[in-house]
C-alpha cells in the first residue's frame, strides 16, 4: 500500500476528529438564581457574575446584549430611586428618634419613590432572564448545526478522490 496514501488518511481522520470535537464545544451556560433582596444572582461556572460581567460575557451577541443594556439601565435607575426613597423614608424617622420635628411629607414621598422603584425593578429582573435565556439558547446552536460540508468525488490527472467543501 502506499505510504503516502496512509498519511493522507490519518491526516484527514485527525481533521474530521477536530472538527466534531470543536463543534461540540460549547460556552458555559449562565444560570440565575432569585435572591431575596437583589432580584436575581447570575452565576457562571458556579461563580457569580455582576452586571458589567454579564454584559461583557454576552457582547457578541447584539439582542441580547440590548436586552441586558435595558435591564443594567432599569436596574439602575431604580436602585437611585429606591435608595432616594429609602433616605427619604429613613430622615423624618431619624429626626422622630431622636426627639425632633420629624416632616412625614418627606417620609410619603419617600415611600411612593419605593413604591414606583418596585416596577421597575421587577422589569429589570424580566429583561434580565430573558437576555440570559436567549444567550443560552444561542449556545445550544452548536458550529455542527451550521456545520453543512458539501462532498464531492473528483478525479484529476493524479487519481480520484473525495472532496470536502464548507
Amino acid at each position: 500500500m502506499n505510504p503516502y496514501f496512509n498519511t493522507m488518511k490519518k491526516i484527514t481522520i485527525i481533521i474530521l476528529l477536530a472538527f466534531i470535537s470543536i463543534s461540540y464545544c460549547n460556552a458555559q451556560e449562565i444560570s440565575f438564581k432569585k435572591h431575596s433582596f437583589v432580584g436575581y444572582v447570575f452565576y457562571e461556572d458556579g461563580n457569580r457574575l455582576g452586571l458589567n460581567e454579564l454584559v461583557d460575557k454576552i457582547a457578541s451577541n447584539a439582542e441580547v446584549l440590548h436586552l441586558m443594556k435595558n435591564a443594567k439601565s432599569k436596574s439602575i435607575f431604580a436602585s437611585v430611586i429606591s435608595f432616594s426613597g429609602g433616605a427619604l423614608i429613613g430622615w423624618p424617622i431619624g429626626e422622630a428618634i431622636s426627639g425632633g420635628d420629624p416632616n412625614w411629607v418627606l417620609a410619603g414621598i419617600g415611600a411612593g419613590l419605593a413604591i414606583v422603584a418596585i416596577p421597575i425593578g421587577a422589569s429589570a429582573n424580566k429583561d434580565a432572564k430573558k437576555a440570559v435565556a436567549l444567550y443560552n439558547e444561542s449556545l445550544k446552536t452548536t458550529s455542527l448545526n451550521r456545520f453543512k460540508p458539501e462532498y464531492k468525488i473528483i478525479a484529476n490527472t493524479t487519481g480520484i478522490g473525495l472532496a470536502m467543501q464548507f
